[in-house]
């Protein structure tokens, strides 16, 4: 399996593991030991790539929070100097809304608090996770200068990032990623490819199978209506009238797989994979079989000719909206 590689230096394997979903918006946080083991193996596998976010916590059934970032460190400790760790700065998660501070101030103070949680001396692609409009890029880019400077990040990059944000940031300090959506179903941001290439910034990409929709087992959706805790409960692809609108999508994928010998799920991340090779998709699970599978779409060939009509298909197919992210204040 081989590496990519993000920004100049920066090299990840082909997939790497989104580890959100382990304590923050699927449901109640997931035990912390079966994840921790889980982790343990992910690294055997071959997983290189993790990430993670201060704002990912969750309330465990005692009352106390469950923070992503201590479970992750924890677990990943024994491994550090053979892996990549991303995480996130600037956003507050505030019920259906997301409050933004991308202040200097605030992100020297997530810093420290990211390095303690995740038991390490350094951050290997520190993101900021959502543009601050407060905020000017330059200057956002001027701390993460100083930051590398003092050793406590090696790298950086921009979550939602759009063209001209990360043009402006990446004349100040290099931007070595932009982690932002893309799926079979929302493809607004392949218009920064040629940005991309420009400044040779690589594309971490979230929700790549859709929130899970996209590996096509989920046709009873019923189950994320009755916790508050699950996103996916107001999301429109999973409602009755989005898993409906989606059954085309579903069925290419499906065939798809059937005709490479593959899941839905490695169609839908080797689609990417084949786009451009400095794409790096981080699907998440809390299930060893899961992401043993998407691991696995790196193996998956899909030549030129067949992600083209991929492509002419998913333009012209009826699907529901997806979910877009929280509105930010």
């Amino acid at each position: 399996m081989k590496d990519r590689v993000l920004g100049k230096d920066l090299k990840v394997s082909p997939v790497g593991l989104g580890c959100m979903g382990m304590t923050h918006a699927y449901g109640a946080p997931a035990d912390e030991k079966e994840m921790a083991k889980l982790l343990e193996k992910a690294v055997d596998m071959g997983y290189t790539f993790f990430d993670t976010a201060e704002c990912y916590t969750g309330v465990r059934p005692d009352g106390t929070t469950a923070y992503n970032e201590e479970l992750v460190g924890a677990a990943l400790k024994p491994y550090r100097d053979k892996v990549v760790i991303g995480t996130k700065c600037g956003v507050r998660h505030l019920g259906d809304r997301l409050e933004v501070d991308c202040s200097p101030q605030a992100i020297r103070k997530a810093v420290e608090g990211s390095l303690r949680r995740l038991q390490t001396d350094h951050i290997d692609l520190y993101y900021q996770h959502r543009m601050d409009p407060n905020v000017e890029p330059e200057v956002v880019a001027d701390t993460m200068a100083q930051l590398m400077k003092e050793g406590k990040i090696t790298h950086w990059g921009i979550s939602e990032a759009s063209e001209d944000y990360l043009r402006r940031a990446h004349a100040v300090c290099p931007v070595t990623a932009i982690q932002n959506r893309l799926s079979m179903m929302y493809r607004d941001y392949e218009a920064l490819f040629p940005t991309l290439e420009e400044l040779h910034v690589g594309f971490v990409a979230f929700s790549p199978l859709a929130n899970g929709l996209l590996s096509a087992r989920y046709r009873d959706t019923s189950q994320f209506e009755h916790s508050a805790a699950d996103y996916r409960s107001t999301m429109p692809q999973f409602s009755q009238e989005g898993v409906a609108q989606n059954r085309d999508l579903l069925a290419l994928v499906e065939s798809t797989a059937k005709e490479k010998n593959a899941t839905p799920a490695q169609i839908s991340l080797a689609w990417m994979l084949a786009k451009k090779p400095y794409i790096v998709p981080i699907p998440g699970s809390r299930k060893e079989g899961r992401i043993r599978e998407n691991l696995g779409a790196a193996e998956v060939t899909l030549t030129a000719e067949e992600v083209a009509q991929l492509d002419e298909a998913l333009e012209h197919m009826a699907m529901s909206q997806v979910f877009g992210g929280h509105k930010v204040e």
